[in-house]
């Protein structure tokens, strides 16, 4: 299946902490229907520090959009909110945007008439498709000593049973590499 190149999500939510993993899960979803899984951890993490600092610095009743726009070469996530106040970018490996920029090919922070924005962009290289089929068992083969060694057996058919995208696929699964 090919999707259009333009893809676009976009949720307005209170910045509470209890929010955060529901929001990963959703934007989980979304870049896994855009065939982008390998982008799913770095995305939802830095989307996740966006929030908490939305959160820690506006306050959990503060309102934010939070936006993903995927262009077919470029995959962007931002988080806009009505603080006043730009983030400045403090030493590695203390969080907030520190986090986000070693997750991110870029970033930014802007100004809005409301508030700011803050955004990320990580480059998505086209994905191919690659056809997994069974095989038979491999045979046994002496180990050292001449022992027979235990047969190694396939794995399972990944697509085999429902999942949480629906019915299993008729057909051998295809697997996505960036």
């Amino acid at each position: 299946m090919t999707l259009p190149s333009d893809r676009h999500y976009t949720v307005e939510l209170h910045a509470s902490a209890e929010r955060v993993p529901q929001i990963q899960r959703i934007l989980a979803a979304h870049l896994r229907y855009w065939n982008l899984e390998l982008h799913i951890p770095p995305v939802c993490r830095g989307v996740a520090e966006l929030l908490t600092n939305v959160h820690r610095h506006i306050g959990p009743d503060a309102r934010c959009v939070v936006e993903l726009r995927w262009s077919g070469r470029h995959l962007t996530a931002s988080v806009a909110d009505q603080g006043p106040r730009l983030p400045k970018l403090r030493s590695a490996g203390g969080g907030g945007l520190s986090t986000v920029a070693a997750l991110s090919d870029s970033w930014g922070t802007c100004g809005t008439a409301d508030g700011k924005v803050i955004w990320f962009t990580r480059r998505v290289e086209e994905t191919r498709k690659v056809r997994l089929t069974s095989q038979a068992p491999l045979r046994s083969v002496p180990d050292a000593k001449g022992q027979p060694a235990v047969p190694v057996e396939p794995p399972a058919d990944p697509g085999a049973g429902a999942t949480a995208d629906g019915p299993a696929p008729a057909a051998s699964p295809a697997v996505s590499f960036a």
